[in-house]
């Protein structure tokens, strides 16, 4: 059914007889626009994420026109309003810290104002997440536009694709195997276009998880940004916010259990970034919807990973998106999706990838020549992470999966910087490197997950070690890394009484870490500790250190938590 116009959020304001509605229309007028323009029509705003400080996003400048040109054509009135821009790679130390302060902006933004309906603009890393959790705690109808992947690296006739080989390339530099020059080189050809990174990223990842669960359409999240069908699709977009307001689809009628579950099913088949355990948790809190990690490791087991796609595998989303994107990836796992889940464009989610084909077997793998039968990720446990802990299994290497090693640990970032390449460290293939003090209360779960290697160990030809830590990794990194361990050092749980010598044991197939110390040293050791201390008093990070939730409950600030839905303002 369509709305009576006077039903509109936004005629409490342009409507109304009195002194708001007279005050409201003058300084709609102020922007140019005519009574004919947003009179009795849907208004849209356009949460743009753009920024020369997040080069992901630095197309939207554009693609805000587009999304406006769809606006239009549908009958709406376009508003674009600036909201924070969470670009991974400068902001330190990390953007973890604040996706929540992010997603209430997003929902103050569209409460506050006379907006019907929304078109959120992100992609890079926690924006997509963030978004839509505003979205949801707003409750208004909205619609994601995914920033698009941004064109495959190129470097002395290689595909490079982003994080990832660059990575590879100061593992190599370490063995000897390439010169300090190749480095340089390479950092102009890896990420060459506007566009999030190319690789399984989280933000790849996360886009793709958004058109699964119905937030986007259909094969929009893997067209490329700098590609003409990428600002086909804007407008596309704007044209569905204009009609999600029509029919008063909010997003908390999407992102149901069916949509979670859908989720999970896309990140198990896309072999994608963990960072994505965490948003779907957080998440799922504000829709309102129960998840909890044993979730992700009931359908890791049963659901194989087809994207062939760097970390995990070879190719890159300009191969993912010719290959047939998520419609092809989805029509091929369809047994293990709940396909009547409903999406913005109004049709199932069974409806969009009814004419879905898969034209490259070797980037979506048939089910009979998977990249791996199943196990992309694996949620572990232990005496070490009673609160659990994440690895991705699709990005590890097979015989450090069960591994017995003793521990070299580490206290923060800059120990680890200093230490690495301690001369007096014992060394070898079995060592197992421990970050501690990480987490959510720690420094803000940060990507320090993937600690570099030892010089030693690479000029040995040593690739991978086990790595364990309550931090995150960033979706484009690669190796046997144990991340999110819960509770956290800062919190004090087990990772914080890890000793250097300490035997630790990973057994991935039967999703067990497990630290070689009685119960009875251990209790002497907690006796002995202290919490760590930190310097910073002020600001959103040691506010978001205090409120934090564990990694475990999608490391969420306290104070947002839930699935309340936000009233409409007093006039």
């Amino acid at each position: 059914m369509t709305r009576d116009p006077k039903t509109y959020r936004s005629a409490k304001w342009f409507a109304d007889p009195g002194k708001l509605g007279h005050t409201s229309r003058e300084r709609i007028h102020q922007i140019g626009a005519s009574r004919e323009d947003f009179m009795g029509k849907p208004v849209i705003g356009i949460l743009s994420t753009w920024s020369e400080m997040n080069p992901c996003h630095i197309h939207f400048r554009e693609r805000a026109e587009d999304v406006k040109r769809g606006v239009w054509q549908a009958g709406g009135f376009p508003v674009e309003i600036p909201v924070l821009s969470l670009g991974e790679p400068f902001m330190k130390p990390t953007t973890m810290i604040y996706r929540d302060l992010m997603s209430a902006e997003v929902e103050e933004v569209l409460v506050c104002h006379p907006l019907d309906g929304a078109v959120l603009m992100g992609g890079c890393d926690k924006t997509p997440a963030a978004m839509l959790m505003g979205a949801l705690s707003a409750s208004i109808p909205s619609v994601f536009l995914p920033s698009g992947p941004m064109l495959s690296g190129e470097w002395r006739g290689t595909r490079l694709g982003s994080g990832t080989d660059l990575n590879k390339a100061h593992d190599a530099l370490k063995r000897g195997e390439i010169g300090a020059q190749a480095l340089v080189d390479m950092e102009t050809g890896g990420a060459r276009s506007a566009g999030h990174c190319m690789t399984m990223g989280t933000a790849s990842t996360m886009c793709s998880i958004a058109e699964a669960m119905g937030m986007c359409p259909a094969g929009s999240s893997s067209i490329p940004a700098p590609d003409s069908r990428h600002r086909a699709m804007a407008a596309q977009v704007g044209r569905i916010a204009v009609d999600l307001v029509r029919r008063d689809v909010r997003p908390e009628m999407i992102l149901g259990a069916d949509a979670f579950h859908n989720a999970i099913v896309t990140l198990m088949a896309l072999g994608g970034s963990t960072n994505a355990v965490i948003h779907l948790m957080a998440m799922a809190d504000r829709a309102g919807v129960p998840l909890e990690l044993e979730d992700f490791g009931r359908l890791s087991e049963t659901v194989p990973v087809l994207a062939d796609i760097r970390p995990s595998g070879e190719y890159l989303m300009e191969d993912f998106h010719r290959a047939g994107g998520v419609p092809a990836l989805l029509d091929r796992i369809r047994d293990h999706l709940r396909l009547a889940a409903p999406t913005v464009t109004g049709r199932s989610l069974g409806e969009e990838i009814a004419a879905a084909e898969c034209f490259d077997d070797r980037v979506i793998r048939p089910r009979d020549e998977p990249v791996i039968d199943n196990g992309g990720l694996v949620v572990l446990r232990g005496n070490l992470a009673p609160g659990g802990a994440v690895l991705k299994r699709s990005a590890a290497t097979p015989a450090l999966l069960k591994n017995r090693g003793k521990a070299i640990c580490f206290n923060s970032r800059a120990d680890v910087n200093a230490r690495i390449d301690d001369p007096s460290f014992e060394l070898d293939e079995t060592t197992v490197l421990v970050l501690k003090y990480a987490g959510p209360k720690g420094v803000g779960l940060p990507e320090w997950g993937m600690l570099p290697l030892p010089k030693r160990l690479a000029e040995r030809g040593v690739k991978d070690l086990v790595r364990l830590s309550d931090a995150r990794m960033s979706g484009t990194h690669y190796g046997t890394v144990v991340l999110h361990i819960t509770p956290e050092a800062a919190d004090g749980g087990p990772l914080a009484l890890v000793e250097d010598g300490d035997w630790i044991t990973l057994d991935a197939d039967a999703g067990t870490l497990t630290l070689e110390v009685s119960d009875e040293e251990l209790a002497r050791r907690r006796a002995a500790w202290t919490p760590p201390h930190f310097e910073d008093k002020r600001g959103w990070a040691a506010f978001y250190r205090r409120e934090a939730r564990s990694a475990s409950d999608g490391a969420g600030v306290e104070f947002l938590a839930g699935s309340d839905r936000r009233k409409d303002p007093l006039m």
